[in-house]
């Protein structure tokens, strides 16, 4: 029960990561591209994620939907509830990333005659992307614990399975121990693999820009 709470656990943490991930960046993008028209509801949308619980969007979604006619599974209501969830976090993170990147890069860019797509993939995603590991990092962390939520739901994820044991062993300190070492150690790979990307990221970047603050040398 363990192992296959440990299974559900982490494909449904994948989906619903890889979802707020995804969709966060497009809210992100369309918040930045075109301000007038959806500056204002990507905003909301960012409000009402920050403002809602997780618990009560997975109660919305599962038990809410079927009155409005959808009809989810409790795995899929887990999926998609982790993943609007997240995504208004991650819109937040991409925009601030976004926005650390100094404009002038960007009005040189368009000096020298580089595409829009071409400063987009060359300039801004690079930079982009090193700043937004660290906070995406955590956000990820962040989504896998809360995950332990979609057990309210219904979904025989670690934390439902060892509460059916205990209920059934009245075995209480094992069960919970292992559930504990194992999130421990999923967070641990996620926090592992965030530092490495981000190494791997700094070191890509210019020396230039990886000595910020660096006094440039006098000329002749």
């Amino acid at each position: 029960m363990i192992l296959q709470g440990l299974w559900n656990t982490l494909w449904i943490c994948f989906f619903g990561c890889l979802l707020a991930l995804s969709l966060g960046m497009v809210l992100a993008a369309l918040r930045l591209t075109n301000p007038r028209i959806f500056g204002y509801p990507v905003a909301c949308y960012v409000e009402v994620c920050r403002g809602i619980p997780l618990l009560i969007l997975l109660f919305l979604l599962y038990y809410g939907g079927p009155s409005i006619g959808l009809r989810l599974d409790a795995e899929i209501a887990g999926v998609a509830g982790i993943g609007l969830y997240g995504a208004g976090y991650f819109a937040e993170i991409y925009r601030g990333g976004f926005k650390s990147i100094p404009k002038g890069q960007l009005e040189a860019a368009r000096m020298l005659g580089i595409s829009p797509w071409h400063a987009l993939i060359r300039i801004q995603v690079p930079q982009m992307a090193r700043l937004i590991v660290p906070p995406g990092t955590n956000q990820l962390i962040i989504l896998v614990k809360e995950s332990a939520l979609i057990s309210i739901i219904s979904v025989d994820d670690l934390t439902k399975n060892a509460t059916t044991i205990v209920n059934q062993t009245f075995q209480v300190i094992e069960p919970y121990l292992a559930v504990a070492l194992l999130y421990w150690l999923i967070i641990e790979l996620i926090a592992r693999s965030g530092y490495a990307l981000e190494k791997h990221l700094a070191n890509r970047q210019p020396r230039q820009l990886r000595q910020q603050g660096a006094t440039p040398h006098a000329n002749g």
